[in-house]
């Protein structure tokens, strides 16, 4: 049995609270929160505290999960491995892969679990997208395309800090990004170039468009904007775009909807048949002739985020690998690392 604490009691570690009442291997024990206001969200027999090390003092808990500002994760860490008791880290894990580096040390020498709350490998949409990637369906794979776009601008609470590890990049990116690395693994991202830009927000980034080369030849896009307005239906959730050279594949929504959609042939050379539009003669565009497009339905799975402590309780138990490998999130903070290196230099970075 699992049996939990939570340091942290904001929208996160609720969330958490109510995901554990769902899972009949966990319990529970006690929250933390520096703001007593928070509790009334904690129901009885849950104990409450506004202390750390008082939470950690209690012998029955054996998994904490840190949910406090991403700037103090670190300082969470080190206190909750020194109780002995196992760790689960909202993301984004670090400030920087320096920071994370420190954290995967102190975890291994007190010899407890650690793992990054990553849940959106579970995703819907992502693991549609995955299935397409994986299955070669679409033959050849020359781009991968992962976007979400808001209308307000808005950010929230801590998250318009800097120094507390506010902004877009940390807050989504983190998310964006790490799916892009789990979808093509075991392909290697060879560079990032980045742009970061702050349009809404004075102090953290709302927008952010990340272009990343793997070894495979494959090209990924990640772009963000909490300000990118249409009238377009799903617009305002999340994007995948993938191309290859026996089809391409649009996923739209958080409730995936979209099509796979190919050429009736497929193309060896452009023909030259000229194609008359209102802007023009064209060889290579402009709309097709009736037939030449077909669609298939996306294939259907079956996910949702408390898979991911599914994956984690049988990981305790023995029986599966630990899916979100602090190996893999040290080498995500290096990427994003690079990504504010490219930001900032308006040049490419290529990653070890």
């Amino acid at each position: 049995m699992l049996k939990f604490g939570i340091i942290g009691f904001g929208f996160m570690g609720q969330t958490h609270a109510k995901t554990i009442e769902t899972l009949d291997y966990a319990e529970l024990l006690a929250v933390c929160d520096t703001n007593a206001l928070q509790f009334k969200e904690a129901s009885d027999p849950i104990l409450t505290f506004l202390k750390a090390d008082e939470l950690l003092a209690v012998p029955e808990i054996n998994t904490v999960i840190i949910a406090v500002p991403n700037h103090l994760h670190l300082e969470m860490v080190k206190k909750t491995a020194e109780a002995g008791k196992d760790i689960i880290c909202e993301k984004p894990a670090a400030m920087n892969a320096a920071e994370f580096s420190e954290m995967m040390q102190i975890t291994q020498a007190a010899n407890v679990r650690f793992t990054i709350h990553q849940q959106r490998r579970w995703d819907k949409d992502f693991c549609i997208a995955k299935e397409i990637y994986q299955s070669q369906t679409l033959g050849k794979i020359f781009t991968v395309k992962n976007s979400l776009y808001g209308f307000n601008g808005n950010m929230h609470d801590w998250h318009i800090y800097p120094e507390f590890g506010g902004g877009m990049l940390y807050d989504w990116g983190v998310h964006l990004i790490d799916q892009m690395l789990t979808m093509l693994s075991p392909s290697r991202l060879t560079s990032v170039y980045a742009d970061v830009q702050n349009v809404i927000n004075k102090n953290v980034d709302d927008y952010f468009s990340i272009m990343l080369r793997f070894d495979n030849g494959v090209t990924g896009q990640v772009e963000l904007g909490t300000y990118m307005l249409s009238e377009k239906e799903h617009w305002f959730e999340r994007h995948w775009f993938i191309g290859g050279n026996k089809g391409s594949a649009v996923i739209d929504g958080f409730d995936p909807q979209g099509t796979i959609t190919r050429t009736s042939e497929l193309l060896q050379s452009v023909s030259g048949k000229v194609t008359m539009t209102p802007a023009g003669p064209t060889r290579s565009f402009g709309p097709p002739p009736e037939g030449r497009i077909i669609s298939e339905p996306l294939p259907k799975v079956h996910v949702n985020h408390e898979m991911f402590f599914d994956n984690y309780y049988r990981f305790v138990q023995g029986e599966e690998e630990l899916a979100v490998k602090p190996n893999q999130i040290f080498f995500l903070m290096k990427v994003l690392d690079a990504i504010r290196v490219s930001a900032e230099t308006k040049q490419a970075v290529a990653l070890a």
